[in-house]
């Protein structure tokens, strides 16, 4: 059983690399053809043609062109260097917002990186909740 098995599988092997030696050669005669298709002489000149239709779309696709059009803001990568100028700047006395602005990061990432720095105050405790009034007595 397992014998037939595996001489079946070797088989299919074999079939499966033969169809993609076919596919290969096959797809190697379109590609030659292509130019010839669309009225080149050769293949460079192809190419050439090509390229120029690629070149012209550049620009206008991709994450980076969508966010340029839209207006949003790429990510940027807080680097240990980076969080060295806030630090500083935070014991230069410039406030959350200015550094957010003067680095180009988010305030959030400034409050992280004064927090991780040990630059930001502890809290004071909650106060005491404040007692429910008592419920009113009923008349009756």
């Amino acid at each position: 059983m397992v014998a037939d098995k595996i001489k079946k599988l070797q088989e299919l092997q074999a079939q499966a690399v033969s169809l993609q030696q076919s596919i290969e050669a096959e797809r190697a005669q379109e590609l030659a053809a292509l130019p010839g298709r669309y009225g080149f002489d050769s293949v460079e000149a192809f190419i050439k043609a090509v390229r120029a239709v690629g070149a012209k779309g550049k620009g206008k696709r991709g994450r980076k062109a969508k966010a340029a059009s839209t207006g949003k803001r790429t990510r940027t990568k807080i680097t240990p260097e980076l969080k060295g100028k806030v630090i500083a700047a935070v014991n230069a006395g410039k406030t959350g917002v200015a550094i957010a602005g003067e680095f180009g990061i988010s305030l959030p990432s400034v409050q992280n990186i004064k927090k991780d720095a040990g630059l930001v105050k502890a809290r004071a405790a909650d106060p005491a909740p404040v007692a429910a009034p008592a419920p009113a007595p009923a008349d009756g």
